[in-house]
């Protein structure tokens, strides 16, 4: 291909929330469970728990354990999910405090 034959290529970019710019109705709770969720991912992976293990440790029967860690996070509820985190013997701290225009709504972090 000739580079004046080269299709331009248009980017947008996008607000932080992948489901907001979707278009979703629940797009902040998805969001959420999304970075929660993840951070559950994370530390299992972390601790390289099978799958059994994992189940009593949270919980849960094999088969959700199996959809957590393939990244199915919507099938939990965000009280599940930081139920998990409680059950992985993590501290959550919530802060609460004015937003700034431009910024998301919600924004999790996970300490190193």
């Amino acid at each position: 291909m000739k580079k004046d034959e080269r299709k331009k290529i248009e980017f947008e970019k996008g607000s932080g929330n992948v489901f907001a710019d979707l278009g979703l109705t629940d797009a902040d709770e998805l969001y959420v469970r999304a970075q929660i969720g993840f951070g559950v991912f994370e530390i299992l992976k972390n601790r390289k728990l099978k799958q059994r293990e994992i189940a009593e440790v949270l919980g849960i029967p094999q088969p959700e354990v199996s959809h957590l860690m393939n990244g199915h996070f919507s099938r939990f509820t965000t009280d599940k999910l930081l139920d998990f985190l409680r059950r992985l013997d993590q501290k959550v701290t919530i802060k609460i405090g004015p937003h700034k225009r431009g910024e998301p709504y919600q924004v999790i972090g996970f300490a190193s």
